[in-house]
């Protein structure tokens, strides 16, 4: 109920009062005309963050190999000659330790003679790459072909670390006498 003592509001007092109390257009300067950015700001940093969570950084280093040659088509034999039997040295490597194995048969325990067995086991739990240097130079001693003979196939098991792997290639290449197996190929376990 309106009381009887209020003056009632004439015509341009509440034309004023409309006037004064609609909403006006902003001006081109103000902030009601300006960009929001903040939202294109947010999206942009969590793709960058997300960027560099996924980011992987590899350092690749790599080894110098030869790959077999193939046959020359005209002359229907391999482009070098192969005077004597090849040595095959292939060397395993698997989660109980290397194991060699030449054209005449696999290395025995100890590299001593032919056999079964894993020529150089794993010592407390760790791949032994002085014992498996040792085992290529005694080979190299003791065998004519492998006298003359510098390469070597590497294969390994999946489970076996790529570390231990370029260890071996090391253990295989040379040692304090002078070269052993230089040229270093990869096979595939089948």
């Amino acid at each position: 109920m309106a009381d009887p003592n209020d003056i009632p509001l004439s015509a341009s007092q509440r034309s004023r009062i409309r006037r004064l109390s609609a909403p006006k257009e902003p001006a081109p300067g103000d902030e009601a005309g300006e960009l929001n950015v903040i939202p294109y700001l947010d999206i942009i940093m969590n793709i960058l963050v997300f960027l560099i969570c996924t980011l992987s950084v590899v350092f690749m280093s790599t080894i110098d190999t030869v790959p077999p040659t193939l046959p020359d088509p005209g002359k229907g034999r391999a482009t070098q000659d192969i005077k004597t039997k090849a040595l095959n040295l292939t060397a395993l490597i698997t989660s109980e330790g290397v194991s060699l194995k030449t054209s005449d048969g696999n290395l025995a325990t100890g590299c001593n003679s032919f056999g079964q067995g894993i020529t150089v086991p794993k010592l407390d739990g760790k791949y032994d790459a002085k014992e498996l240097t040792r085992c290529a130079r005694e080979l190299k001693k003791k065998n004519e072909r492998a006298a003359t003979e510098n390469q070597v196939t590497i294969t390994a098991n999946p489970d076996v670390d790529y570390q231990y792997v370029i260890d071996a290639i090391d253990a295989l290449r040379r040692d304090t006498e002078g070269e052993l197996f230089t040229d270093v190929a990869f096979g595939v376990a089948r």
